[in-house]
């Protein structure tokens, strides 16, 4: 896998057209899809309502976002109404995150967040735009990056580091059972992985998960018995292969 832009994509005057053409051409030419293997990536024509490319392979989907410099919390993203319509679809598309480096004009991160780890709590609505705005009234949306797990982020390419191909597909397939859960179900087990992550640290304990019981309980209000379902989801999570069970009520992260 080549890092690099080709000069040949130099022919935009604008910085921002300039640098689409560089990072599409780029997924065209190298990247492969993370769900079968298949290293074709078909693109979509250009203004296509949400992705970008197409596996011709097994027909995953990709929505490419790329900027400069790291990504932070959260990344802008199209219609709030059509983005969560979408949620629960089978088209629905992997969103694809490429940092680049516009000096040596080289491609430094690249990493997936998979269509499962994509739930109603990690979509935000922006404000509508002015009535003075070209598209005066419409409703954007904000993807909320910070609250998606770490295993719901597969790097292909890690600080300038292409990682090998067999860890990219072996991580992707470890959260593939997501796909059969419903968005409530796969929203539990999300939120609860990424309460533990936020311990920042790798051993955790039952009573250290319980503190997060009034968080979830705001985040579900219908539900009465938020540790037991707090205990639920980290055995899944351990027969998932997430964590591990230590020693009775300690748990190790994977």
């Amino acid at each position: 896998m080549k890092l690099g832009f080709q000069e040949a994509q130099l022919s935009y005057t604008s910085g921002s057209q300039s640098a689409r053409a560089w990072t599409e051409a780029w997924v065209k030419a190298w990247a492969y899809c993370p769900h079968c293997g298949n290293a074709k990536m078909s693109q979509f024509p250009n203004n296509s309502p949400v992705a970008d490319f197409l596996c011709v392979g097994c027909n995953e989907e990709f929505e490419l976002k790329s900027q400069k410099g790291k990504f932070g919390p959260k990344v802008s993203d199209g219609a709030y109404k059509a983005k969560c319509e979408r949620l629960a679809a089978s088209n629905n598309p992997n969103l694809l995150l490429m940092n680049y480096d516009r000096v040596s004009l080289a491609v430094v991160n690249l990493f997936i967040v998979p269509k499962h780890f994509f739930v109603p709590e990690i979509i935000q609505e922006r404000k509508p735009l002015a009535a003075t705005a070209r598209r005066a009234g419409w409703i954007g949306s904000n993807i909320l990056l910070g609250k998606v797990p770490e295993s719901g982020k597969i790097h292909i390419v890690q600080n300038g580091v292409v990682r090998p191909k067999e860890l990219v597909l072996g991580e992707w397939q470890k959260t593939l059972f997501l796909r059969s859960k419903s968005l409530e179900a796969r929203g539990w087990l999300l939120d609860v992985l990424k309460c533990v992550e936020s311990l920042g640290k790798r051993e955790f304990t039952l009573e250290e998960a319980y503190a997060f019981d009034r968080h979830l309980g705001d985040l579900y209000p219908g539900n009465q018995n938020i540790r037991p379902k707090i205990r639920q989801q980290l055995q899944y999570l351990r027969d998932r292969g997430f964590i591990e069970f230590v020693s009775r009520g300690s748990y190790r992260l994977k």
